[in-house]
C-alpha cells in the first residue's frame, strides 16, 4: 500500500469514527443528562446559503429553509470530521496513525473548537463564541467538551485503525 494510499484510508476511518464517538456521546448526554443534540440541519442550512454569497446571518433558525438541509448538515458534519482527522495526520504523520497516543489527538480535538468558535457560531448568528446566545458560557462548554471527545474520539478510532490496517 502506498503512503498517499494509506494516508486516505486511515484520514477516513480516524474521521468517520471519531465523529461517530462524538455523536455517541452526543446521544447519550442527550438521553441521561438532557443536553441538546447539535442540531446538524441548520447547519446545512447555514452551508447550503454559501454558494448563495450568505456567509453571516442575524439568526440562522429564521433563515430560509435549504432542500435537504437536514442531510446537509450531517454530511457536512462528517465531513469536517474527516478534514480533522488528515489535518492530524498531516501534522503528526502516518508514524503516529500506527501506533496512536492520547496527547497529540486530544490536543488536537481540544484545539478545532476553534473553528465553531470562530467560524460557524458568527456564522449561524450566535456570535464569536457564542457571544449572542442567552447562555454564552454554556455553549462555549459545551463546544469544548464534544471538541475534547473528538479528539478521545480521533485516538479511539486510530486505534482501531491499527487493528485493521497493519
Amino acid at each position: 500500500m502506498t503512503e498517499i494510499f494509506e494516508f486516505v484510508v486511515r484520514t477516513l476511518l480516524i474521521g468517520i469514527g471519531a465523529t461517530a464517538i462524538t455523536d455517541g456521546y452526543a446521544l447519550a448526554a442527550r438521553r441521561v443528562l438532557g443536553i441538546p443534540a447539535p442540531n446538524w440541519a441548520l447547519v446545512g442550512r447555514w452551508v447550503g446559503h454559501l454558494p448563495r454569497g450568505r456567509w453571516i446571518h442575524d439568526s440562522i433558525a429564521k433563515a430560509p429553509a435549504i432542500t435537504g438541509e437536514t442531510g446537509l448538515g450531517w454530511f457536512t458534519h462528517y465531513l469536517i470530521g474527516i478534514g480533522f482527522a488528515g489535518l492530524l495526520l498531516a501534522l503528526a504523520g502516518l508514524s503516529w496513525a500506527r501506533e496512536p497516543s492520547l496527547w497529540p489527538a486530544l490536543l488536537f480535538g481540544v484545539l478545532s473548537v476553534a473553528a465553531p468558535l470562530l467560524i460557524l457560531q458568527p456564522g449561524m448568528g450566535a456570535g464569536v463564541a457564542a457571544s449572542k446566545t442567552p447562555n454564552p458560557n454554556q455553549a462555549r462548554l459545551r463546544s469544548l467538551i464534544n471538541h475534547t471527545v473528538f479528539g478521545i474520539g480521533l485516538f479511539l478510532a486510530a486505534r482501531l485503525g491499527v487493528l485493521i490496517l497493519p
